[in-house]
């Protein structure tokens, strides 16, 4: 992700600065014992340095001490803990430390490899697994240790695409406004770049039952914002949820190569446009709406046609 000390009965209750302090054998009218002459050691705490009176001995402490003894201030863990013996760590407790920062380097290890992932197979889908080691800075091995082959790095790249969509659709549902969350919606997939993924790498894997599930989800998800925003009176009628797939798709064809700004510009351009058609249009669409086939037929593997 987006975690005092009252002394124990019996026990005087030291200040700040260790004067004024009673225990429960001293009566509260008669003076502090360590005003008064006397014989009995105890060594002064850290609070006390320098208060000594004169009839007091350096090496002899106050009385007052007697019944119960003087606990350090809380703040003076010099008294209380010694500083631990970092040499002296058993291997039990010194392993999760390593393992932590292995585990650290791990993390930064994947998300960079995944970053040079879609970077490589966006501009290429037919690059070899080599590109993007060396686009990520790391060993080949370290990648394989990570992914198995290019078929798993396609499908993590396109099932985190997924789940991205999911959170968005899953936040915009909160909103209160139909309209603005369904447009919100589309305008926040757009900039995170989602659809470039189905675009560029449909078909070059096996989708998981995991991904099938999530994607069923993301259908629903969407299909809901849709209608409500409908039900606003506010959308054109005729919509289905299959045309804000090609849509969104068509905002991710737009690609001007080594200026990702620019590119972002361009996609909310002219998704702007569509979403005044959306809102505004009244003339009956051309043609039926796409069927599921036509847009599913694409996510077949290659291997599984034959």
């Amino acid at each position: 992700m987006q975690d005092g000390n009252a002394a124990p009965a019996g026990e005087a209750a030291p200040t700040h600065a260790g004067q004024g302090t009673r225990t429960a054998t001293t009566p509260p009218d008669k003076p502090p014992a360590h005003d008064t002459k006397t014989t009995r050691k105890a060594t002064p705490t850290h609070a006390d340095q320098g208060t000594r009176t004169a009839t007091t001995p350096p090496d002899k402490p106050p009385a007052n001490q007697a019944a119960t003894p003087a606990r350090p201030p809380a703040h003076d863990t010099k008294l209380t803990r010694p500083a631990p013996d970092t040499a002296a760590l058993s291997a039990r407790e010194a392993t999760p430390a390593r393992l932590s920062g292995r585990h650290a380097q791990a993390v930064r290890n994947d998300a960079a490899i995944l970053r040079a992932a879609r970077d490589v197979f966006l501009a290429d889908p037919k690059a070899p697994i080599a590109a993007v080691a060396e686009r990520a800075g790391v060993g080949i091995s370290a990648l394989y240790r990570r992914y198995p082959g290019k078929e798993e790095l396609l499908r993590r790249l396109c099932h985190d695409g997924l789940r991205r969509f999911i959170a968005e659709a899953e936040s915009a549902a909160a909103g209160p406004d139909p309209w603005r969350a369904f447009t919100g919606f589309l305008r926040e997939v757009v900039v995170a770049d989602v659809h470039s993924l189905t675009v560029h790498l449909a078909g070059t894997f096996t989708p998981t039952e995991e991904m099938r599930q999530d994607a069923l989800r993301a259908g629903a998800l969407a299909t809901s914002l849709l209608e409500r925003a409908a039900a606003s009176g506010r959308m054109r009628p005729g919509m289905v949820p299959d045309d804000i797939t090609l849509i969104l798709e068509g905002c991710a064809a737009i690609r001007i190569p080594g200026q990702p700004e620019r590119t972002s510009q361009l996609r909310l351009r002219y998704l702007t446009l569509l979403l005044d058609g959306l809102q505004f249009g009244t003339e009956p669409l051309p043609g039926p709406p796409p069927a599921p086939a036509e847009l599913n037929w694409r996510w077949q593997h290659p291997s599984a046609a034959s």
